[in-house]
């Protein structure tokens, strides 16, 4: 027995299309900024609430608060770039010894795909290419579908911890760290 593919390439025959990370310069802040509410809301709004979503993104990822990491944490941002177009972002913080891993979203489009399996491994590869020991980052415990991802990249759970972030809400989160392979 065959399978009719009717003209479509065969799962093995598709080409992989190049994902890249591409460090996002301040003065495009403000776009990213209106990209990552876009992405946020889709992986936010169900589970925390449109409210606190807008809370999160105004004190944390509005362009002044990116501006802010930047300048005094030491962190990068990235957009994740996919055959060209733009797939998501990522934000990075190295580290003495590790890299922190602060945000990791793809589109809705997107998820489910692999895609996020190749994020990470770009991310490690960062983190080994820096000499660092591992990658960590903190995960919403509600956040099924990341947490799967995070495990099936090797993540291991470290711990857990509530923080207040003000404005009457709090991050609950789940703490995971990956050895980085030297």
């Amino acid at each position: 027995m065959s399978l009719n593919w009717q003209g479509r390439k065969r799962p093995e025959e598709e080409a992989v299309e190049e994902m890249k990370l591409a460090a996002v310069p301040p003065e495009e802040f403000g776009a990213l900024a209106e990209e990552i509410a876009a992405l946020w809301h889709s992986a936010y709004d169900a589970l925390l609430g449109a409210g606190q979503v807008e809370y999160m993104l105004e004190k944390f990822q509005s362009a002044p608060a990116l501006r802010e990491q930047t300048e005094r944490e030491n962190y990068i941002y990235f957009r994740i770039m996919l055959g060209g177009r733009k797939a998501g972002y990522c934000a990075l913080r190295p580290e003495r010894e590790k890299l922190f891993l602060s945000k990791l979203y793809l589109g809705a489009d997107l998820r489910g795909q692999g895609l996020g399996q190749r994020a990470l491994a770009i991310v490690a590869e960062d983190a080994r290419r820096l000499g660092l020991k591992a990658v960590y980052l903190t995960v919403n415990k509600g956040n099924a579908r990341a947490i799967r991802a995070y495990e099936k990249f090797g993540f291991a759970r470290t711990g857990e911890g509530v923080t207040d972030i003000g404005g009457g809400y709090a991050m609950d989160d789940y703490f995971y760290e990956c050895a980085v392979r030297s």
